[in-house]
């Protein structure tokens, strides 16, 4: 499960839809509605809100504006709408690792992507998330 900190505007088809899909995950988990990936360590940035749920669901409402932005047709009523807006202290550490991480899965799955955002030396953050210093996150699970 990868819940990005980095904007979904950077993200290739592959990469949307797979983040669509892990964060109703996420939700489900938070609603207490399956037993998997109960202690996941992405999950704990939103355990740790006051309302979890809200920040879940505001993360939800921005993937689903960059998917329609795109034309693509992920369902609305998938999360809900009406949620207090949270944010979400994040390392700029993890928001470098992530840049890197996405820029190499990229280059596999998406050349033209690549291309085009290889040179960005700082990507746009999600906008539920605030960047402050620090390394890497210490749930992060590091890819070589």
């Amino acid at each position: 499960m990868r819940i990005w900190s980095i904007h979904p505007k950077y993200l290739d088809a592959k990469g949307l839809v797979a983040l669509w899909r892990e964060t109703l995950l996420a939700k489900n988990v938070l609603e207490g509605k399956t037993k998997g990936y109960t202690n996941h360590p992405q999950l704990n940035r939103f355990k740790k809100l006051e309302l979890p749920l809200d920040g879940i669901h505001h993360y939800l409402m921005e993937v689903h504006q960059e998917a329609t932005r795109r034309n693509y047709n992920f369902n609305p009523d998938k999360f809900n709408s009406n949620f207090k807006l949270t944010t979400i202290d994040v390392t700029s550490g993890q928001v470098e690792y992530e840049r890197i991480h996405l820029l190499n899965k990229l280059k596999v799955r998406d050349i033209q992507k690549y291309e085009r955002f290889k040179n960005i030396i700082s990507f746009d953050i999600h906008p539920m998330f605030n960047i402050i210093e620090g390394d890497i996150e210490e749930w992060e699970i590091i890819h070589p």
